[in-house]
């Protein structure tokens, strides 16, 4: 097959590349970049799409992603997640291993990468657990998990309080080149907590999980990271503290890479005031000093990544009393619109923007997407940065629709996904 992608704007922070051309594929990979590439060539068996005025980047890589199969399908499946991806415009997607069982061992890995190949819809990369059922007391088996075909490891969703351990982990992954990923959480200090600790917890009569939960363990992760001269990746960073904490290690070269979530860079915790459970996550939404923080962040590259936390929860966990509720939001189909939002207030460019939902996250997971270098694989996404849309999580593709964006007026959207060079997802 022979696909052009012709007049868009492409823009490829891999190649420092911003500018109006066409794209050839050819088969599954990327074959040129240059104007008016079909004057060479001809245009016999050439499938063209004209796309002046979308952008054409990189395909777009979701590092932080539930898929909830195995053992959850009844809120979602690798073929629905991944459907979802591919209609949010993320040709990857990294999985985290809260299944059930927990991916801790070759079978589980074997079984998400089989039912990935299965639905053949976008890249699925499985991250691994930390320790064994990710109760943060046994190590998992790193090696063998890698050659099974993880990417990192993670016990995302719990803390690993065990310092000892975190030690011993991020000395292995170092041994074998690959990330280690950190919910960074004091289970003790946020131990029964619903909403962010503040005025509107308190008004509302909920427990509130304070910022330092979150900052203490980031700067202990820090720490340990400095200490052994290895890397950590802090997952959805949520606190100013937090935020301010990283910048200041990679000031002093620590090997520290980190991402937000749209939620934590959009809403604060006023969005509980009507006890919406869509807006019950993990790590809370936080006040505003705490949004603009990460916002900072991410404009100044100390918040390396965007990532959706894309947590899928049926109504039986989301139509209860607060207290009671699963933390979480679905964000594969949302994500990128809520993002190019940071384009128009000028918190990012849209070379910026790129770089953290495409390049850096396969630089982080070392995963050799992320580019469109010619011989690269033709993983590709249309964008139409001007599409108006409204948000209706019945249309969604993820088999859960727990969002507190319902009803939202939204601007921007992929319009094509391309995954070795087949078009998985067009929106028109």
């Amino acid at each position: 097959m022979r696909l052009l992608l012709r007049g868009g704007r492409i823009i490829d922070p891999s190649q420092q590349l911003d500018d109006q051309m066409d794209l050839l594929i050819e088969g599954k990979a990327i074959a040129g970049l240059g104007k008016d590439l079909t004057r060479a060539g001809g245009e016999s068996d050439l499938t063209i799409l004209e796309l002046e005025g979308k952008l054409v980047v990189p395909g777009l890589i979701d590092m932080h992603t539930h898929l909830r199969e195995p053992g959850f399908e009844y809120k979602e499946t690798v073929r629905t997640g991944s459907l979802a991806a591919a209609a949010g415009g993320f040709t990857s997607i990294a999985c985290m291993p809260n299944t059930d069982p927990v991916n801790d061992n070759r079978s589980v890995t074997e079984f998400i990468l089989r039912k990935a190949k299965e639905c053949g819809v976008v890249n699925v990369y499985p991250v691994a657990a930390l320790s064994k059922s990710s109760e943060g007391a046994v190590i998992t088996e790193f090696a063998d998990l890698r050659d099974a075909g993880a990417v990192a490891f993670s016990d995302d969703g719990k803390s690993v309080m065990n310092s000892g351990l975190v030690r011993r982990a991020l000395e292995y992954a170092h041994t074998l080149g690959m990330p280690v990923i950190s919910h960074c959480e004091d289970m003790d200090l946020a131990a029964g907590g619903a909403a962010n600790e503040g005025a509107v917890a308190t008004r509302l009569g909920l427990r509130g999980i304070p910022n330092i939960a979150e900052d203490l363990m980031v700067g202990r992760d820090i720490g340990i990271a400095e200490y052994t001269g290895t890397a950590i990746h802090i997952a959805h960073v949520s606190t100013a503290g937090a935020v301010r904490l990283i910048r200041e290690a990679k000031k002093r070269d620590v090997k520290v890479t980190a991402e937000a979530a749209p939620h934590h860079f959009t809403l604060t915790d006023e969005a509980l005031q009507d006890y919406d459970t869509n807006a019950k996550v993990n790590p809370p939404l936080r006040t505003l000093a705490d949004v603009n923080a990460v916002r900072e962040g991410l404009k100044d590259g100390t918040l390396d990544a965007i990532a959706s936390d894309h947590a899928p929860h049926s109504t039986l966990e989301k139509d209860v009393e607060f207290d009671y509720a699963a933390n979480g939001m679905i964000g594969l189909e949302t994500s990128l619109a809520l993002s190019l939002r940071l384009v128009e207030e000028g918190v990012l460019t849209l070379n910026q923007l790129v770089a953290r939902m495409s390049t850096n996250p396969a630089r982080i997971l070392k995963i050799p997407r992320g580019t469109l270098q010619v011989g690269a694989d033709a993983d590709v996404t249309v964008i139409d940065p001007n599409e108006g849309w409204t948000v209706d999580a019945r249309t969604f593709q993820s088999r859960s629709k727990n969002t507190p964006f319902n009803g939202w007026r939204l601007r921007g959207r992929a319009l094509v996904t391309i995954v070795g060079g087949d078009i998985k997802y067009r929106a028109r």
